[in-house]
């Protein structure tokens, strides 16, 4: 062959003998199990000097680990540009693919092998910032249709050889002539031609097809082409004519085609170009399917998967395959259904006119015989079996970032091993190995690594010692882990780097406490006085109050983990109480003037604020309790200024968590001492709060949504007794007020999830009101307050809201003979203490608690 023109054309398969006198153009189409097969034989009867295949050359060094043992696809080739490692490209293979048999039948024979594709380094450089993570190589019309933003070509191949041949499905023409044909009718072909016949064929429907459509939308496909020449070129030089090239069908005519090397080269020419890296990563089933977004061109990888591995009877194998998936989820199938359904799922292939039954015949069988005629098993059936959960293992030797492999080494030593079904766990936080998982998990998101994340459940709540998570492992975090791979090269190293940068760049107080909340979470103490002189800085500066509510609550928490982490929180506790301090002088000014999205934001706020405030009460509590004693404390000045001394709280702002304090105690406490961990320095912050619900529940500038949520926040703590509860209310609904803001009010007081609909139910005085106010709306305002009051009753649960009904609708309940006459608070249960049932009552409490005294034992 002359080094400036291809003097002799490839031929196509089917048309040479075994003893090769020009090189062998093999015809696929990505991920497809027919393709694969027939590859296989064209190879064992072609025997060539080489292998070529379509695909980065970079990945040349990285072809002898297909042959490790461990080394298990679903796999895909990653390239990633070294200075911007979002711009990356996977190359998928599966054990059915026909580059992946061919890479396998090469190593296993010694024969070399190499790809002949357009170099990462400029497809990575052609490609857009950051876009969508898909091979530039495997994206052509005859291949499989392009997802996401791929242009759409002018004509799809397929679709057009499947109506020529009559069919008006082209996947089911493919299927048929291709996927489901076997060598022979299922027997070792006898010749090379025969094994090569049906790339002949698809090299020639392919030429007529590329003659009348060219390019076929694709203008980049002539610069792969060119390239995949001069390889060619350079391998027929050195291996001469037996050299097998293993590329998509669109390609082939291309191939064929006489060209000068001079023209080959002029279309490379000035191509951009970006330093890249190349390794081999795990791959799912679930990212060859094409709805998937990753547009591998094929709907049912684990379908395909099964008639490649199939030795025989692959509709029988497969029925029995569904009938084990859906006894392991308690579903009765016996052997009956197995064969009534392939006798179906064959019936309606030879009914179709087709050769072998298909994934459509198959389906319809397991729904009538198996599923009676329901889609919920068959959904299951659809993301366990036809689509998969396999992930693919890579071994150790492969290339790999730092960061890479040290999340590889921590994962097996706290045994996480990434899964491509999503699972939960449930982590115990006093366990030591619990515990490095949560911080694993929560650097990692850090990182923008999304392998788990936070899952609700009963596991899961403030201050407590379990956490639970979701797990499900993507290949495309091993881009992110590439990613994070600049911040450094450990997973802490990285984290911490990550989190000292975020909070010098961070602008708003609520980004930095979040940040210092993550910190904890991970245990970086490293980052922490970054973080926390940050937040020091972001909230002296930030005046306003919407800020500082946002900010508290994530603090709050925060000063939780000293307890559950053995993390020292004292720094965050000065700055918790100062914010703290700051919302309790500027909510007042802020609750006026407020319109409805302004007035239900802020109510949000005043909640999260409330639960933050009850958290630092309640870690002050047990600081106090554990330094000062009752003798120490003994109610004297000196007696209260020594313990703040030596707590930096004092003993009047110390009482029990789950109980009231006395009013005004601590109002005048300093807040300078130095703090434990855990503990805050503000003093008596309980009975300020309480101070300023107060005022919001009882100025009439405040609007009605936060009157109202004040007076309840006041009422489940104790700061309201319920007789002032109703007045609050009376007044509220008086007729003098407009109709609209006594339902905001409503809305305040019982909206919400926050159990409002069981304060009516159990207090029927306030029920009363309610019901009293209703039935004096004006007609022509009713509609105006309706639908205020249908979204506060709505967000009750069905059972309050049909009690609440029966109430309404038996009006006051009559006197309990049985009860001693005293109003005790119970309404909503009658209106007197019943003592007799108390007292039964009593004793099974005793022994539930396990050790608390009765009150006969108590007075002895």
């Amino acid at each position: 062959m002359s080094d400036r023109t291809v003097s002799e054309a490839p031929a196509v398969a089917g048309t040479a003998a075994p003893a090769l006198d020009a090189p062998l153009l093999l015809g696929v189409r990505h991920h497809g199990p027919g393709s694969a097969r027939a590859v296989r034989a064209a190879l064992d009867a072609a025997r060539p000097a080489a292998v070529l295949i379509e695909g980065p050359p970079e990945g040349d060094a990285l072809l002898p680990l297909a042959a490790d043992p461990q080394m298990r696809p679903p796999v895909a080739l990653l390239a990633h540009a070294v200075d911007d490692p979002g711009r990356a490209a996977f190359w998928p293979l599966a054990e059915f693919s026909p580059e992946w048999v061919a890479i396998r039948w090469a190593l296993a024979h010694g024969v070399p092998v190499r790809f002949v594709d357009l170099p990462a380094t400029h497809s990575l450089a052609l490609k857009e910032p950051h876009g969508e993570e898909t091979a530039p190589a495997p994206r052509t019309p005859a291949d499989e249709a392009p997802a996401g933003p791929s242009p759409t070509p002018a004509v799809d191949p397929i679709r057009a050889l499947a109506e020529t041949a009559g069919y008006d499905d082209p996947e089911r023409w493919w299927e048929d002539v291709v996927e489901h044909r076997s060598p022979a009718g299922g027997a070792t072909p006898g010749t090379a031609a025969d094994a090569l016949a049906p790339f002949a064929a698809l090299a020639e429907a392919m030429t007529a097809l590329r003659e009348a459509y060219g390019d076929g939308g694709h203008p980049r496909d002539a610069v792969r082409e060119a390239y995949m020449r001069i390889q060619l070129r350079t391998a027929r030089k050195e291996f001469g004519d037996r050299v097998a090239v293993v590329c998509g069908a669109w390609h082939v005519p291309a191939l064929a085609t006489r060209t000068t090397l001079a023209a080959d080269r002029a279309l490379l020419k000035g191509l951009p170009k970006v330093r890249t890296e190349m390794t081999w990563v795990p791959w799912t089933h679930r990212r060859l399917a094409r709805h998937s977004g990753y547009g591998a061109g094929i709907d049912s990888p684990g379908w395909y998967g099964h008639l490649f591995a199939a030795a025989d009877r692959p509709i029988e194998r497969w029925m029995t395959k569904v009938a084990g998936l859906l006894r392991e989820e308690d579903r009765s199938v016996s052997t009956a259904h197995v064969i009534e359904a392939v006798r179906l799922a064959e019936t309606l292939a030879a009914m179709r006119g087709r050769p072998l039954a298909g994934l459509g015949e198959t389906t319809d069988a397991v729904r009538a015989v198996m599923c009676e005629g329901s889609d919920v098993p068959l959904a299951l059936i659809q993301d366990r079996l036809v689509v998969g959960e396999t992930l693919g293992e890579v071994p150790d030797s492969a290339p790999a970032v730092p960061l890479q492999r040290d999340l590889t080494r921590t994962q097996r030593t706290l045994r996480l091993k990434p899964e491509a079904l999503e699972r939960q766990i449930d982590l115990d936080l006093r366990k030591e190995t619990d515990a490095a998982r949560s911080r694993l998990l929560h650097r990692l998101r850090l990182l923008g690594i999304g392998w788990g994340e936070p899952a609700e459940g009963p596991s899961r709540g403030t201050g407590t010692f379990r956490e639970s998570w979701r797990l499900r492992w993507e290949p495309e975090l091993y881009v992110r882990v590439a990613e994070a791979g600049v911040w450094g090269t450990t997973v802490q190293s990285a984290a911490t780097a990550k989190a000292e940068g975020e909070a010098l760049a961070a602008t708003a107080l609520s980004e930095v406490t979040a940040l210092a909340e993550h910190c904890l979470l991970a245990g970086l103490a490293d980052a922490l006085p970054v973080v926390m002189k940050a937040l020091a800085d972001r909230a002296a500066l930030d005046a306003d109050v919407g800020h500082l509510a946002d900010a508290l609550p994530a603090l709050a928490r925060s000063l939780r983990y000293g307890d559950v982490r053995a993390t020292d929180t004292a720094a965050l506790s000065e700055v918790a109480a100062g914010l703290a301090e700051r919302i309790c002088v500027g909510l007042p000014p802020a609750c006026t003037g407020l319109d409805a999205d302004g007035s239900e934001a802020l109510r949000r706020q005043i909640d999260g604020v409330h639960g933050a405030i009850g958290l630092l009460a309640a870690g002050a509590g047990p600081a106090a309790a554990d330094t000062a004693t009752p003798t120490e404390t003994d109610g004297t000045p000196a007696a209260a200024a020594s313990a703040a001394a030596g707590t930096g709280v004092p003993a009047e702002a110390a009482p029990p968590a789950a109980a009231a304090p006395p009013a005004g105690a601590g109002t005048a406490a300093s807040s300078t001492g130095a703090a434990p961990a855990g503990a805050t320095p503000a003093d008596g912050l309980r009975d300020r709060w309480s101070a300023v619900l107060r005022k919001l529940a009882g100025r009439d500038t405040v609007v009605g949504l936060i009157r109202g949520r004040a007076t309840r926040l006041l009422l489940d703590d104790g700061g309201l007794t319920e007789d002032e509860a109703a007045r609050l209310m009376g007044l509220a609904l008086s007729p003098g007020t407009p109709p609209t803001d006594a339902a905001a009010w409503i809305e305040g007081f019982v909206g919400g999830a926050s159990g409002g609909g069981m304060l009516l139910v159990h207090d029927e005085r306030l029920l009363a009101l309610v019901d009293t106010w209703l039935s004096g709306v004006p007609a022509d305002t009713f509609t105006d307050v309706l639908p205020l009051l249908r979204r506060t009753f709505s967000a009750f649960e069905p059972g309050v809201r049909r009690t609440l009904g029966e109430l309404a609708r038996r009006g006051p309940a009559p006197e309990h003979p049985g009860s001693d006459g005293a109003d005790h608070g119970c309404p909503g249960f009658g209106p007197g203490l019943d003592t007799d049932r108390a007292d039964a009552v009593e004793q099974v409490l005793h022994l539930l608690l396990a050790g608390a005294a009765t009150p006969a034992e108590a007075s002895a």
